[in-house]
Parts: structure tokens; sequence; C-alpha cells
């Protein structure tokens, strides 16, 4: 065991926040998709709930740096229609997960991705055209994304879901997303602390020692997203949310 503030883990449990950290860093840079695919490892790990607080000071230090690279790509026109209505979300998401015990927190979680999943596959394999900029889309994708957010830091695949449905461009899409996370955790951070106790100084110090794996993350991730065309990055978005559906179920 290794005592790292009031934290007692074992070398396993200091090897996977440390690799939560590095894809966290990953997925914030661009690479949609490789943050989740650590999400069920932390549940499985630590406890749905608890797990849920643990990663979100982590997620907060990648939405700086992701926000600080790509601040300029953003799409205000989309964020302003979506934040309000997520606020509401995180809400609904704050109630429901204190009524939830940990099995079923880890049911929903799964639910969500698989369900986000199906949707993602069949608009893109029958070519669905781009949804329509409405008000009543916005406020559907921003009350179930806050919900998400806040059972399990789950909306990833529903933002992802919206913004290929309304076919950005890759660096409008990831800064937009990233304006959008940066915000909403910082939101969900009171229901952690004095809702759900899921947050403690001791869980932020944590998530601050663990920056430079954020940061070699994002090196990583910005590296690699410009390597990739806009086809090549929709599909990689589906495939990485694809292994979480699996993971989350098995």
């Amino acid at each position: 065991m290794t005592n790292v503030f009031s934290y007692s883990l074992t070398v396993n449990e200091l090897a996977i926040l440390l690799l939560v950290a590095v894809f966290v860093g990953v997925a914030k840079a661009g690479v949609a998709g490789a943050g989740m695919a650590v999400i069920p490892l932390l549940a499985i790990t630590f406890g749905g709930k608890e797990s849920s607080g643990l990663l979100l000071p982590i997620l907060i230090f990648a939405d700086i740096f992701a926000v600080f690279y790509y601040h300029k790509h953003a799409n205000w026109h989309h964020l302003k229609r979506l934040l309000p209505f997520a606020f509401i979300g995180v809400m609904l998401g704050t109630y429901l997960g204190d009524i939830l015990n940990d099995a079923h927190f880890k049911g929903v979680m799964a639910g969500i991705i698989v369900v986000s999943l199906c949707i993602m596959v069949w608009r893109e394999k029958n070519k669905s055209p781009q949804l329509p900029d409405s008000k009543m889309i916005s406020a559907s994708i921003g009350i179930s994304g806050g919900v998400a957010t806040m059972i399990g830091n789950l909306a990833g695949p529903i933002m992802a879901l919206y913004l290929l449905a309304m076919r950005l461009p890759k660096t409008e899409f990831i800064g937009t997303a990233a304006w959008f996370f940066l915000i909403i955790n910082v939101i969900k951070v009171p229901f952690h602390v004095f809702v759900w106790h899921t947050i403690s100084l001791n869980t932020a110090l944590l998530g601050l020692l663990l920056i430079p794996a954020i940061g070699f993350g994002v090196f990583i991730g910005v590296k690699a997203i410009k390597r990739m065309n806009d086809v090549f990055f929709r599909y990689l978005v589906i495939t990485m949310t694809a292994v979480t559906a699996v993971a989350m179920l098995i």
C-alpha cells in the first residue's frame, strides 16, 4: 500500500490512476472517446459514484489544457443553447445519483453509453443529414448530457452525437466540446462536495498530483489529432465509444 494524502492505494490502483490521467489528457486534446475507455476501469476499481468524484478534478485540469489550446475554435452559438439545459440536467442527475445504489449507478452508466452508441452508428450507417438547429434538440441534448455527465462523467457520447450530427469541422468540434465540459465540470463540483460528498480537499490534491500525466496525455493527443482527417476522426469517436460500451457491459 502507498499512502497518498488520505488514500491508501495499491500499486495497481496507482497505475490505474496514472493511466486514467494520460487517457483523459489524450481525449481532451481531441481524440474523443479515449478518456471514456478508462471510465469502466475506474468504476470497477473504486466504485461507480466514488469514481465519478475521483475523476472530476482530473477532468477539470485536462479541460483547462484543452481550452488553452483550442479556445479559438469554439462554436458559441451551440454552447449558448446547450449550457442552460445542461445545468438542469446536472441537477436532475444529482437527484438520481443520490437515490441509486452503486450497482444501479454503474448500470445507468452502461445504458447511457449503449444508447448513445446505437444512435451514432445508426446515423453514420444511414448517412443521416445534419440535425435541425432547433431549441428542442438543444434542450433534449443539453438535459440528457447534464444527467449523463453527473452520472459517471458520461456526457462524452451525447455531446459527440450532437456535434457529429451538426457536421462541425474537427477543430470546431474539439473547441466547442472543450469549453462545454470545462464549464459544466466546474458547475458539478458543489454538487459532488455538498450533496454526494465524493470530492474533498484530498481528491483535489490527488488530481493536482496527476497534472504531469494529464499534460503528457494532452501532448500525445495534440500530435495524434493533427494527423487525422475528418472522416477518420468521426469513425474514431464511434469506435472508442463502442469499446467503452463493451467494457461497461462486461
